[in-house]
């Protein structure tokens, strides 16, 4: 403590409990192939990248002026349509799947996404090595490799988000026209709340051969999640979303159709008087995750665990006491708060929406002997009103 040798009014900055704010949500991972062949924007012959360990030729350098390939393997930021191209070349035969994917992510509001190449997108392995590195970026919030049906692929994709436990996986389902739950599934594919799939596959403008072509529709996805996201926040389902640039579908879906998909966590993308739309919102498995069956409580739970744990970093190694206690407690209730105020809980007020507890309840002799301070946290979740229903009933008539 300082020492006060001199009677006057003495002013200290005292620091005070930093707030936690909320972590992005919309950011995109995609996987999937280019042709190493694909012309750069100008029609010319990428420049090939120097692996890591091979030296540049003095006599034959890179020149500055050409577009250079991303390395196969290597992620790459991308911000906008025309920085894809510039790393992974135009819409082309070999890389058409990821560039409609890409384009359609930006198209139905996308702003930032991680792109990576690989060779093969049904080979599980390459898959998995870019969800490793994928790991290192911690901003990335949703995953799809646009086009991989192998149940092993799709197996990768759900595995990384489960185990990172702050992202969020779009699957492609099968193609087909038999509509049950075992044809658009892939055998073997567990139920999973970090995953969501999505069916049929939607047709749009293919710009090279100008005719309709089937792509998978989870590129499109990334892009309303990020859509819902900005417009109305995490909590909102992205369902009842008009799909831009959709101009039909593979296969139309009627109601009775989606009655036998819809339990088992099959989101199917209809058609309503032209309008090709999202009318699906549940994670993979549907009934079966229980409290988690719905795509936004599972990504606002991963909203709420990494922005809490991001924002109270501040209690790492402070003394273990009801003054760390009392500070935990102010920083996790104002930003639930907040969150409340943005209709992502239920409740007419904080109190019934929430609570925060750390005191000596939660943290005994016991657990503080093991360097542990526990927090408990409820949230009351906004549930999606998933079946909108009206009971109309015949008055008699009176008179007056």
């Amino acid at each position: 403590m300082p020492q006060y040798l001199s009677p006057g009014v003495y002013v200290e900055e005292v620091p005070g409990t930093p707030p936690i704010a909320g972590v992005g949500t919309s950011t995109a991972g995609f996987i999937g192939v280019v042709d190493p062949e694909v012309a750069d924007p100008n029609g010319k012959p990428f420049e090939m990248p120097f692996r890591p360990g091979r030296p540049l030729d003095p006599e034959n350098p890179v020149e500055a002026d050409r577009f250079v390939l991303t390395a196969e393997g290597e992620p790459a930021l991308v911000t906008n349509w025309d920085q894809f191209k510039n790393q992974f070349g135009d819409f082309h035969a070999a890389n058409s799947t990821l560039a409609h994917a890409v384009y359609g992510f930006f198209n139905n509001g996308g702003t930032v996404c991680w792109v990576t190449r690989i060779n093969d997108i049904t080979d599980a392995k390459e898959v998995t090595g870019v969800l490793k590195r994928y790991e290192a970026i911690d901003e990335i919030a949703v995953v799809a490799a646009p086009g991989a049906l192998d149940a092993a692929a799709q197996q990768a994709l759900i595995d990384h988000c489960a185990n990172m436990k702050d992202r969020f996986a779009i699957l492609d389902g099968q193609i087909t026209t038999t509509i049950t739950a075992a044809a658009i599934i892939p055998a073997g594919l567990p139920t999973s709340d970090y995953a969501a799939l999505y069916f049929p596959q939607i047709l749009v403008t293919d710009p090279i051969t100008k005719d309709r072509q089937a792509i998978p529709p989870s590129g499109h996805m990334a892009g309303i999640y990020a859509r819902v996201d900005q417009q109305r926040g995490v909590h909102k389902a992205p369902a009842n979303e008009v799909v831009r640039g959709a101009l039909g579908l593979a296969y139309p879906v009627s109601r009775n159709e989606q009655e036998l998909l819809n339990p088992a966590g099959i989101n199917a993308i209809r058609n309503f008087n032209g309008a090709i739309t999202v009318w699906g919102a549940r994670t993979l498995g549907g009934d079966a995750n229980g409290e988690t069956k719905y795509i936004n409580v599972r990504r606002l739970l991963n909203f709420l665990r990494e922005s809490i744990e991001q924002g109270t970093q501040f209690a790492v190694f402070e003394p273990n006491a009801k003054p760390l206690w009392q500070r935990i407690v102010r920083s996790v209730d104002a930003f639930l708060t907040n969150v409340w105020r943005d209709g992502a809980l239920f409740g007419v007020t904080p109190e019934q929406a929430f609570y925060v507890k750390c005191d000596e309840t939660t943290n005994p002799p016991e657990v503080r002997e093991l360097g542990q301070v526990v927090t408990e946290i409820g949230v009351a979740i906004v549930k999606p009103a998933e079946f909108v229903i009206f009971r109309i009933s015949q008055l008699a008539g009176t008179t007056s």
